[in-house]
């Protein structure tokens, strides 16, 4: 069960507090942290680039952040590990190596991590986990509320399968990642609105978030069910939802199921245009990433009455309770509201959705500028 409730007030108020200033201020000396001027280095460290939005959104949005809140004087010291535990290991032994001086981290697994979490924390670095909740002594965690994005995800599924959606249609379901805890929530979710209303004749669970990977199970869950008797696909992300696509493709269907994503990615989005994909979840990168900045720097810095605003949520992982986090809202995007939500903020021009290749299917929906 998720302990928090999520509100928009929250959200506000935080962004109320910075319009008067007080978000500035920092706590008495007795409770300050220790502190750092603008001079800092912030050790960012991604998971994968399987999904593009890690490279075209995450890292320069927060390096831009980090920019920004200290005068130009911090930096941003990044890594990927495309996928991979050991990777992910020796780029954080050496941001340790490096003395940075706080650490943002998206785990490739959670649990594997957990040692050199400590080891930061050992060297009096703080680790603060990006969008998936890493285990060890982290300081505060931000992240989409996941729960959320499987419940998001399904609702739209049902939507799509219409008032006459029951026990009789089969769905597949395209799970995230085992080793990343937000695929168990994306799921918990899900599966929260589509338990007893459908029959997930097939589950599974995909290594390392690949669309390839996707794409074979997705075959043999085909094969298994059979190509006609596929109502619908909940796919945890939209590189996955590819690879579902390119699978049933391959199998003949020509009229493709409702079939869900996630990330808001721009092929996905057109997918989205020409109804190959249902839906996609739209989550602000930019709310997200410059979030995590803000954390970061302020902890640093010791303004603590600007870090507990931003850190008003309280989250368990399997090793530290109570962990100060901010957890930021989502929202379905489909062919309605593509315009509310990518373009509204900004991650994509209508130009850059619709071109040559989908003009006619985004006039046909009313994406035009």
């Amino acid at each position: 069960m998720r302990r928090i409730a999520i509100s928009v007030a929250a959200s506000t108020m935080t962004l109320s507090l910075a319009g008067c200033g007080v978000l500035n201020a920092a706590g008495d000396g007795a409770s300050a942290s220790p502190t750092k001027g603008n001079d800092i280095t912030v050790g960012l460290l991604l998971p994968e680039k399987a999904n593009t939005r890690y490279d075209k959104f995450d890292y320069p949005i927060i390096r831009d952040k980090v920019a920004e809140l200290t005068q130009k004087q911090g930096k941003v010291k990044y890594a990927n590990a495309d996928a991979s535990v050991t990777r992910q290991a020796d780029q954080l032994q050496q941001m340790i190596d490096d003395k940075v001086d706080v650490i943002l981290l998206d785990a490739v697994d959670s649990h594997a991590v957990a040692a050199g979490v400590q080891k930061a924390k050992d060297a009096g670095i703080p680790v603060i986990a990006y969008d998936r909740l890493a285990e060890g002594p982290i300081d505060a965690y931000i992240s989409f509320d996941n729960e959320l994005v499987g419940e998001v995800q399904a609702r739209t599924l049902l939507e799509a399968l219409g008032p006459k959606a029951d026990t009789s249609d089969k769905i597949v379901m395209v799970n995230g990642s085992p080793t990343d805890p937000n695929a168990k929530q994306f799921k918990q979710g899900a599966l929260s609105e589509l338990s007893g209303k459908v029959t997930i004749a097939d589950s599974f669970d995909t290594k390392d978030w690949k669309p390839e990977n996707a794409e074979a199970r997705m075959a043999a869950a085909i094969a298994k069910i059979g190509k006609d008797n596929i109502a619908a696909v909940y796919a945890a992300n939209d590189g996955m939802a590819g690879g579902v696509i390119k699978a049933l493709k391959a199998a003949g269907v020509t009229q493709l199921p409702p079939i869900t994503g996630q990330d808001a990615e721009l092929d996905a989005v057109q997918r989205v245009v020409t109804s190959e994909q249902y839906m996609s979840v739209y989550k602000s990168y930019p709310d997200e990433a410059e979030a995590a900045a803000q954390m970061a720097v302020t902890k640093l810095q010791g303004k603590d009455i600007q870090f507990d605003a931003l850190t008003q949520d309280r989250v368990d992982s399997p090793t530290t309770k109570d962990v100060p986090s901010k957890l930021v809202q989502v929202s379905a995007l489909t062919q309605r509201t593509i315009k509310d939500t990518v373009v509204a903020d900004g991650i994509y021009t209508i130009g850059q959705i619709c071109t040559a290749k989908y003009k006619a299917a985004c006039a046909a929906i009313g994406l035009k500028k």
